[in-house]
């Protein structure tokens, strides 16, 4: 049932009626309404209705069951007309505007709905619809006015646990369901919320066990199915969650319409975002997850900017929905340089990882480590991301910025280690990524490897500042072989500039490293070509020095 519609779902063509089949065979016995309705087949029960009402055999209050039938098989727009039409009518009994304000609640109608619920008398439904209306307008002052009026029945205690549901408050909702369930143990129906609870506190394998026991007495459950699915998608992969759908797929014809949205809103996610530009966007209100998933696809495909129109004008209630609006602005704020945006990313991890329901959470970790990276302190972030690293092995954004974070304090042996554990080409040709290997390479004192990572870069602004990074941390590594071919290549870049006095004085220091004998004697052959590239005067003198100290030592140049 969803329970997150924001915008009005009315409007456009009607639902697809219901196939009006009269039984032309007079011999079989036609089944009575409560037979229907104790087999959940509201369907049947409408059509029979239905044609009741056509041979001049009215149920009595036909019109009130043809509302409920409509509005348990998710026709609430349906309901909705049946249920007007009943409140314009004299007679019409005083409990149809709470049902009318039901059904409208269910259509994102919620203005409508508190108008409705407020001509219905006082009962403990119009109390409850109203209780989900305050929350739905955030409306703390009346939620918990509607709060105080519940009482300690399974009703008003589910409406209970449907409000911590929304609020997140997942664990409050479980102790709500498993209280009822130890009371009544054939409500089978409460195992499929407690198994959605779990699934939002991430523990997958807990929500499959939960669900198992539903789905032996319900099969064909459009909610158990999808959740089902869901759990696959989240303990394996798309694939095992699409071969989840397919039973679902193949009864969601003839049950709730709403199961066709989410059927085509779950494989987009299950396939990795295909067809995104195609489902998504129609469902951004009427599927909460849709906006979401939509943002989360640009941002896959580095379109920023449109992530960012997307959820700019989003107000967060929840932790997801606050840690992807941190993630988009923490990548814009990157993208253009604005201080502005990575201030509002600090401050939307921070409000996660530090709020009392997330802070021992995984993702409630990461919020943490992301604040801390942003404020650049590093050692905090190694806290956090080493308390789930056991969970991330070969997750490669994870092992990117764990990488970082260890590179950034010096330790560069582990920071090598986990760069190169990264498979993503699309992380190992960002800059970031080679700047960084290259330090760390070159802290190791591995600068031959720094050096092929640029020349396997080709011609671009980031080689060039690659070329700078190598050239200076080489020199400051004593490596200084590699820094002084990286000179030269920015010399030859850039003519006009000072990178000869670095060169010159890599030079000097191979020479002195010979001297030590801490380098190969074979290596002057290597210098002295580096050296006759330059036209500047002093390169005469040095190769003057360089070869009279050949020439004593018995040293071939050639």
């Amino acid at each position: 049932m969803i329970l997150s519609r924001t915008k009005p779902a009315v409007g456009g063509d009607a639902p697809i009626g219901l196939n009006e089949k009269k039984n032309k065979s007079r011999t079989k016995k036609i089944p009575d309404l409560e037979e229907y309705l104790q087999q959940r087949d509201y369907l049947g029960a409408l059509t029979l209705l239905e044609f009741q009402r056509d041979v001049g055999e009215r149920e009595e209050h036909a019109d009130l069951w043809m509302g409920y039938c409509a509005f348990h098989l998710g026709d609430h727009k349906r309901a909705m007309e049946v249920y007007k039409t009943l409140s314009e009518k004299a007679e019409c009994p005083v409990e149809v505007w709470v049902y009318l304000a039901c059904t409208m609640f269910l259509l994102g109608l919620y203005k409508e709905a508190e108008e409705a619920a407020s001509k219905a008398p006082t009962s403990p439904l119009q109390n409850r619809l109203l209780f989900h209306l305050a929350h739905k307008f955030n409306d703390e002052k009346k939620l918990m006015g509607f709060h105080q009026n519940l009482e300690d029945v399974t009703e008003d205690q589910l409406s209970l646990a449907s409000i911590h549901y929304m609020r997140s408050h997942y664990q409050e909702a479980i102790d709500i369901y498993k209280r009822i369930l130890l009371q009544n143990r054939d409500f089978l129906a409460l195992k499929v919320y407690v198994a959605l609870c779990y699934y939002k506190l991430d523990y997958y394998d807990v929500s499959q066990e939960v669900l198992a026991v539903y789905l032996q007495s319900i099969p064909d459950s459009t909610i158990a199915l999808n959740l089902k699915a869901c759990n696959h998608f989240r303990l394996y992969n798309g694939k095992a969650a699409e071969a989840e759908l397919k039973n679902l797929m193949d009864i969601s014809s003839c049950s709730f319409e709403f199961a066709k949205e989410l059927i085509r809103h779950n494989l987009v996610v299950f396939r990795a975002g295909e067809g995104a530009l195609q489902v998504l966007p129609p469902l951004i209100d009427v599927i909460p997850e849709a906006r979401l998933n939509l943002v989360i696809y640009y941002l896959r495909q580095d379109d920023i900017q449109e992530a960012y129109n997307l959820i700019k004008d989003l107000v967060p209630t929840t932790p997801q929905e606050y840690i992807l609006k941190g993630v988009v602005n923490a990548a814009l704020g990157q993208e253009i340089g604005s201080r502005d945006h990575l201030k509002i990313a600090q401050q939307f991890f921070q409000l996660v990882g530090g709020s009392a329901s997330e802070c021992d959470t995984i993702p409630g970790r990461q919020c943490m480590a992301s604040c801390f990276f942003l404020l650049r302190q590093f050692e905090d972030v190694l806290i956090y991301l080493n308390s789930v690293k056991s969970y991330f092995y070969n997750d490669d954004t994870f092992n990117f910025n764990y990488a970082q974070a260890k590179a950034a304090l010096g330790n560069y042996r582990d920071a090598e280690e986990v760069f190169l554990l990264i498979q993503s080409e699309k992380i190992k040709n960002d800059y970031v990524y080679l700047s960084w290997l290259a330090r760390s390479y070159i802290m190791n004192q591995k600068g031959r490897l720094a050096w092929e990572l640029y020349l396997n870069m080709g011609t671009s602004s980031d080689a060039f500042a690659l070329l700078q990074l190598i050239a200076n941390d080489c020199y400051k590594m004593g490596q200084f072989f590699y820094a002084a071919k990286a000179f030269d290549a920015l010399e030859k870049l850039d003519p006009d500039s000072n990178y000869w006095e670095g060169k010159r004085g890599a030079c000097v220091g191979i020479f002195q490293l010979i001297l030590a004998g801490r380098e190969s004697r074979e290596m002057l052959k290597d210098v002295l070509p580096l050296l006759r590239s330059s036209g500047n005067p002093q390169v005469e003198y040095i190769i003057r020095t360089l070869r009279k100290w050949a020439k004593e030592n018995r040293v071939a140049l050639s």
